[in-house]
């Protein structure tokens, strides 16, 4: 696999891992508020707590798949594929559910390097 593609998956699995940490263990955190454009009090719902946690864990563990992906597995390239296509698609989603179209490009901008760069490789 090219070296290239490999890192980069390794930056989408950073990305993913940060996004984790800022959902399940900085929940309240003014860096999580500004990355997610939320009030103090918005972060302190225990409603919301309990959902960033939530969530948190899916993006953990889509970073640890990419990790696989990249180290492990004997399929690299269609694994890769998957998981970067549904990282494109959660971002498109995200996207359009929140009305901020920036979106894809800050959750899903790597992903689509890398999709792009499988696909040609």
């Amino acid at each position: 696999m090219n070296i290239t593609i490999q890192v980069l998956s390794v930056a989408v699995a950073i990305e993913f891992f940060y996004i984790m940490f800022l959902e399940t263990f900085a929940t309240t955190s003014t860096l999580t508020g500004k990355v997610f454009n939320m009030s103090p009090n918005e972060l302190n719902n225990k409603n919301v707590q309990t959902l960033f946690k939530n969530q948190g864990i899916y993006n953990g563990l889509l970073g640890i798949g990419i990790l696989y992906a990249v180290f492990l597995s004997s399929n690299t390239k269609e694994l890769l594929l998957a998981i970067m296509a549904y990282i494109i698609l959660v971002a498109l989603y995200g996207s359009y559910s929140s009305g901020d179209r920036l979106i894809v490009f800050k959750q899903g901008g790597l992903a689509i390097i890398v999709f792009g760069l499988l696909l040609i490789s």
